[in-house]
């Protein structure tokens, strides 16, 4: 008789996976129930995250890898965000509205909402929170895509006025940002304090953070938890063998190559969405041989998509052509489709002298595929001429201080609309510009995309700002990931998410145990 271990075949989980020991007891295995009725309170979540490292940080404004963004959803809100369906929705603030110039921006605060210390949020709050995001001397991440905010200043005693310097109709979607959480006028990040879900507890950086339930939450009934756990994982098969031993109750970002088999466990519920999360390759392009738009050209149409989907993805995505943001109404998806054409690039890197080309590609296990979708381009690059040697690199030491730097690297990106992903990345002044892309006629047409009211004058401009892109720029965006979670079926609340963030948008005030979950 074959031996079953945690209703898997071992024989067939460790073919899929490479695992040493599964960690799973072996026995009799059953359909777990899945939870009905009402949510249930009580009980704690633990989570497994993929990545994270000692540069972890409880810090509201700065959040960079999965564990940092976890923890900051689920301690702050900002004033508004992208909902499960990536619809805008009202979190701290409970409108949002523009003057008819779109210069200046009115929101108004929920009476509702507390601090976790009790303390209801005020203007005053608000407008310190934009003032540390702003700060010249220490500007957080968020601060980049706000450049056109001229003040900050209260209106009367529940509202806030954002004075623009420049028109900008699409504020409200640069406003709707994880990274921009609202926080107490007197924040100390000793003390971290927000309006979230949940307060935070222990923190270790690397390991492990704690939060317990917030009781001053202003939805009713949540968060239903009374404690949330988070664990960082930075290997794939040790996050996969502690949802199946019971050492966590739900994982994120799942190997998408092990989706049949999870489905196949009757105690496991795999939660898969469609989403605009791409894994781009970055081509540093003031820097040879990538400063040359030839050989950035080259390496764009070595790359074999159908492949890259069918491989690195097991089928779970969609095929990128070199631009990012596909479910913005303006995505310029007329742009022909990319496709391998090995000839040509041979020819272009001919042209730039470059008949044979060595390049090294760093890469880390950031997100689930990033070092898959490594491998898959070495192969394909062959073809071309183009030997690729992979500098295999720890999550820490990625994003440490040489992050940016890499000639060629990857990283991943979540959904989100293509102005404010150009502030995040594409800029000169962009936190995370890590092509190093500086194109002038492309930020003159953005500047001018944002200033302008007009949808349809607005919608050919960032076309325009795509087709540049897409002809010379540093990025290789080859796919768009569907996101993959698991958790146990006792884990209740939670559901696909199109933003890309995983599990539900990590916003565990939703989620609930059944009876068979940690009480």
């Amino acid at each position: 008789m074959e031996e079953r271990c945690s209703s898997l075949s071992r024989r067939r989980f460790l073919a899929a996976t490479g695992v040493a020991v599964l960690a799973a007891g072996c026995g009799t295995t059953y359909a777990a129930p899945v939870p009905t009725g009402p949510p249930r309170s009580g009980g704690r979540l633990r989570v497994g995250v993929t990545g994270g490292g000692a540069s972890d940080t409880l810090d509201p404004h700065t959040p960079a890898t999965n564990p940092d963004i976890a923890r900051v959803i689920n301690l702050y809100e900002p004033l508004l965000v992208r909902d499960h369906d990536y619809r805008l929705e009202m979190l701290v603030a409970r409108s949002l509205t523009a003057s008819p110039d779109a210069r200046t921006w009115t929101a108004v605060l929920r009476d509702d909402v507390k601090f976790h210390d009790g303390r209801p949020v005020t203007p005053a709050d608000v407008v310190a929170t934009f003032k540390r995001i702003m700060d010249p001397k220490d500007p957080k991440s968020g601060a980049a895509g706000l450049t056109m905010l001229g003040e900050v200043v209260p209106s009367g005693d529940r509202a806030v006025e954002f004075r623009l310097t420049t028109p900008n109709a699409g504020f409200d979607d640069l406003l709707g940002q994880y990274s921009l959480g609202i926080v107490p006028a007197d924040f100390d990040l000793k003390r971290p304090i927000g309006t979230g879900p949940f307060k935070a507890g222990s923190f270790t950086p690397g390991q492990q953070s704690t939060f317990t339930r917030n009781e001053h939450y202003w939805r009713p009934g949540q968060p239903y938890l009374d404690e949330l756990v988070l664990i960082n994982f930075a290997d794939d098969d040790a996050r996969i063998n502690a949802l199946l031993s019971s050492q966590v109750d739900a994982i994120d970002q799942v190997p998408v190559a092990l989706v049949d088999v999870l489905n196949s466990d009757p105690r496991i519920q795999v939660l898969a969405a469609e989403t605009g999360t791409w894994l781009p390759f970055t081509m540093r392009v003031d820097r040879p041989p990538f400063d040359d738009v030839r050989v950035r050209q080259a390496m764009r149409l070595v790359v074999d998509r159908e492949q890259m989907i069918n491989q690195v993805l097991s089928g779970q995505g969609r095929l990128g052509n070199d631009l990012y943001a596909p479910f913005d109404p303006a995505y310029a998806k007329e742009l022909p489709q990319r496709e391998q054409d090995i000839a040509a690039a041979k020819r272009l890197l001919a042209e730039a002298g470059h008949s044979t080309l060595d390049v090294e590609l760093v890469t880390a296990p950031i997100q689930a595929g990033a070092v898959e979708a490594a491998q898959v381009f070495q192969q394909q690059a062959k073809a071309a001429g183009i030997t690729v040697r992979i500098r295999k690199l720890d999550t820490t030491t990625f994003y440490g201080e040489n992050y940016l730097s890499w000639d060629f690297a990857q990283d991943f990106w979540y959904t989100r609309n293509y102005l404010p992903q150009v502030a995040n990345g594409s800029l000169p002044n962009s936190p995370y510009n890590e092509t190093h892309w500086h194109d002038p006629e492309f930020i003159d047409l953005v500047t001018r995309a944002g200033s302008t009211t007009d949808a349809a004058a607005r919608t050919d401009l960032l076309k325009r700002a795509q087709r540049i892109e897409y002809d010379r720029g540093g990025l290789i965006v080859w796919g768009f990931v569907n996101q993959v979670d698991a958790h146990r079926k006792y884990v209740a609340g939670l559901v696909p998410d199109r933003t890309g963030i995983s599990l539900s948008g990590y916003r565990f005030g939703t989620a609930w145990l059944g009876t068979s979950g940690e009480a």
